[in-house]
């Protein structure tokens, strides 16, 4: 086998790594992965709030974060900073849905602490108005 030829691949497929997730951080919106209790270290998920999708917490777009509880109950923290007009929508399960909504007085940031029950939990961070957008940290925290 000639070692060679085996090096003279490897840098390629590094470019091609480092470029695939330079685009995925290049696309619009966030990308998120679905992950599940219990979460050892904080899930930072960084992107623009707001979406073309009307619902009963304002204007989203795909979702944030999808959290699956695995244990009967956990204690978890879900936190948004964002702009003044920025939403939070938890889809869980049973087709339960919270929103909480950010106004001037906690500048912008939002925070919704709670034991949760076993499930699938999908997160959208919307805008309440449709031209609003402005850009977000989410984190999802178990205590």
């Amino acid at each position: 086998m000639n070692t060679r030829h085996i090096l003279s691949h490897r840098p390629l497929r590094w470019l091609a790594g480092g470029l695939a997730m330079v685009t995925l951080l290049g696309m619009g919106g966030a990308a998120y992965a679905e992950v599940q209790t219990p979460i050892n270290n904080p899930v930072v998920v960084r992107g623009t709030s707001g979406g073309s999708q009307s619902s009963s917490c304002g204007f989203i777009g795909s979702p944030s974060q999808v959290v699956q509880v695995t244990e009967s109950f956990a204690a978890l923290r879900f936190r948004v900073e964002g702009g003044d007009g920025t939403t939070l929508l938890i889809r869980g399960p049973g087709g339960s849905n919270r929103c909480v909504m950010a106004d001037s007085l906690a500048g912008g940031v939002i925070e919704v602490s709670g034991v949760w029950d076993q499930g699938r939990y999908t997160l959208f961070v919307g805008e309440q108005n449709q031209a609003g957008n402005s850009s977000y940290t989410l984190s999802v925290v178990q205590e």
